[in-house]
């Protein structure tokens, strides 16, 4: 009987994996022993790395939660790959083989939030479970995927990153927001929401074709905002750069620690992202912005006794009619 190709994969996986353990085939790179280690030095790497290996490293960094859970074949699929290729890329960064890797990921996910593992199992077996046909499964699934994207987003941001981030947009003379592509809707809204708390806001905006020459007015007083998902526009990856040699402080919104954004940013936000049929969902950085926007309303609200608030369009106009009768009497 003939195996299956990825039978044949992982078969041929486990195999270089026995003969890794049985010290036929050595790594000479030191082993690291946890999941930021591993992350880290894959980022260091990447540059370096063929552009399978990118591929991969690009996927097992931005879904550490598939990586845990799945087999390798399954895995292998994903990154559209070989499952050998996956122990290969694990000995390249000093594993024995692709299990051993995975008990890196493993271990993070054990530590992780309680019932985070069992959480984001359950909202797999939902998607499994969608058998809904038509407008309404699409409906399901999108939902669902979000669901997930947003309880990771819960658990990945570090409370001191967005406290920093709320400061240097508080303490900025200027916020300048590059987002395009995609990542436009995004940074309008943060524009609207930022403008909204009286903060001097400047979207860098393609049109025109002047985005480049607008940020070079930026200067280490400012803060920029730079918004890029994969694959990431180029634009912004260039005002990013300009502003961080012109020591500007960068927030970065993106996708992982191997975006071209990562390595000029002061504080750096990575969004779990869900492959989607049409495009990905904007679900998590726009939840993220939004965040943002109430941290810095509540630095600047501080001796306000209720939530932080921004207010809306209609309520200021409504505060200015107010005025201006008051004004008139």
């Amino acid at each position: 009987m003939r195996r299956s190709k990825a039978n044949a994969g992982a078969e041929e996986a486990e195999e270089r994996e026995a003969a890794m353990a049985r010290g036929e085939i050595k790594s000479g790179k030191s082993l690291p022993n946890n999941y930021e280690g591993i992350v880290n030095l894959i980022t260091m790497e990447y540059p370096n790395l063929s552009s399978g290996f990118q591929k991969i490293a690009r996927y097992v960094t931005q879904n550490p939660n598939v990586v845990a859970l799945e087999s390798i074949s399954l895995i292998a699929s994903k990154c559209d790959t070989h499952p050998s290729s996956l122990v290969r890329f694990a000995q390249e960064f000093g594993y024995s083989g692709f299990k051993e890797m995975q008990l890196v990921f493993q271990t993070r996910l054990a530590t992780a939030a309680p019932g985070f593992r069992e959480r984001v199992k359950a909202l797999e077996g939902e998607l499994s479970r969608n058998t809904s046909s038509g407008n309404l499964g699409h409906l399901r699934a999108l939902v669902v995927r979000d669901i997930a994207a947003l309880q990771e987003l819960l658990e990945r941001v570090p409370e001191e990153e967005l406290a920093q981030a709320a400061r240097l947009l508080t303490k900025a003379d200027t916020v300048y927001i590059a987002g395009q592509l995609r990542s436009e809707p995004i940074a309008s809204l943060f524009r609207y929401l930022l403008t909204m708390l009286h903060r001097r806001v400047v979207l860098l905006d393609p049109a025109g074709g002047l985005s480049q020459e607008m940020a070079e007015t930026i200067t280490p007083r400012d803060t920029l905002v730079a918004i890029s998902f994969r694959h990431y526009a180029q634009e912004v990856v260039a005002i990013t750069e300009r502003a961080a040699g012109n020591s500007v402080p960068v927030i970065a919104l993106t996708d992982s620690q191997l975006s071209p954004l990562a390595k000029d940013a002061t504080v750096l936000f990575t969004i779990p992202e869900d492959e989607y049929t049409f495009s990905r969902s904007l679900a998590a950085p726009v939840c993220l912005v939004q965040c943002l926007a109430v941290a810095v309303a509540a630095l600047l609200q501080q001796n306000r006794e209720e939530a932080p608030r921004i207010p809306t369009v209609t309520e200021k106009l409504r505060n200015r009619k107010g005025q201006g009768r008051g004004k008139r009497g």
